[in-house]
């Protein structure tokens, strides 16, 4: 067996040391244009010239939770596309968002700004109940942030296409019920998948039928949301603000108005990284296996995109 690496803008060394300690029988070798023929590939954003060397690949195993960035390309038309489950990133995850729920809700970020200018304040607790927390996406990641979140006693709904039930969660599904999910939510996640369908689902129409005083968290992907949709709710006083970790352009353009914006906060899309022990442990147990001819999970729809 012949597995090739091809991932761009990732340290590769640390990889092919890992999946051959995997795999000390068959062949691990890093891409370069013109390599022989690989039975499985291990990729993140890999160019179009190695999909098209590559017709034979059986499997293209992603580095990361998303494979819109891939779905976008010529694939092999025999190879299957697997994603991470978790891999160490849903625990991540849950971290960054219940920190930018709570921060928000307990107004740490008002006490962050008093402190700097010398000021001891003090603001009335606030009520969880009036602080609906709405998770859109409740796959593996999206399902641990919405369990963590109840753990802290907010109310927590969640929506997804097809139906879904969690544990302390209520949930809707579909257009039939997005709605309503939409309409009874102060604070909104995405962790969807980007597909054609999602693309812009946080914009204008969608994001005013948060409650007043909404609040945004994206950990998705840049393209769900509409920047000057998002900028103009917040001005307008329907949106208290948002915390972003993904964006259209990434990094962020030293222009951009999110920068500036005083009820926005940035952080370098680093909700959940990639756990590299984690996920060659997952990526070797998946593809041994396939090569088994046994199902393994995490095979992406290609139709749906995800």
């Amino acid at each position: 067996m012949k597995i090739s690496f091809c991932c761009t803008d990732t340290k590769a060394e640390p990889w092919l040391a890992g999946l051959r300690a995997a795999f000390p029988a068959d062949v691990v070798e890093q891409w370069v244009p013109g390599a022989e023929p690989a039975d499985y590939a291990v990729v993140w954003a890999p160019p179009q010239q190695f999909l098209d060397e590559q017709p034979q690949l059986k499997a293209l195993f992603n580095i990361g939770a998303g494979v819109d960035a891939m779905l976008k390309l010529r694939l092999p038309p025999r190879a299957a596309v697997v994603r991470l489950d978790d891999a160490g990133m849903s625990v991540q995850m849950a971290e960054y968002v219940c920190h930018a729920v709570i921060r928000h809700f307990r107004e740490f970020d008002a006490y962050e700004a008093d402190v700097k200018l010398g000021k001891w304040s003090y603001r009335k607790p606030r009520l969880r109940a009036d602080f609906p927390v709405g998770v859109m996406g409740l796959g593996v990641l999206g399902e641990r942030v919405a369990k963590a979140l109840a753990q802290f006693d907010f109310p927590v709904r969640g929506w997804s296409r097809s139906s879904r039930e969690v544990a302390g969660v209520q949930c809707f599904s579909g257009d039939a019920g997005f709605q309503d999910f939409l309409s009874g939510t102060r604070i909104l996640v995405c962790l969807l998948p980007l597909t054609s369908g999602t693309e812009n689902v946080m914009d204008r129409q969608t994001l005013s039928r948060l409650l007043p005083g909404g609040y945004v968290i994206n950990v998705a992907r840049g393209a769900h949301l509409v920047d000057e949709d998002l900028i103009a709710l917040i001005d307008s006083g329907h949106l208290a603000g948002a915390t972003l970790d993904v964006f259209r352009t990434e990094p962020l353009p030293a222009e951009h108005a999110f920068w500036q914006h005083p009820k926005i906060t940035v952080t370098p899309h680093t909700s959940a990284r990639t756990l590299r022990e984690e996920s060659i442990a997952q990526i070797a147990g998946k593809m041994a296996a396939m090569s088994r001819g046994e199902p393994v999970a995490g095979i992406v729809d290609l139709q749906r995109g995800y």
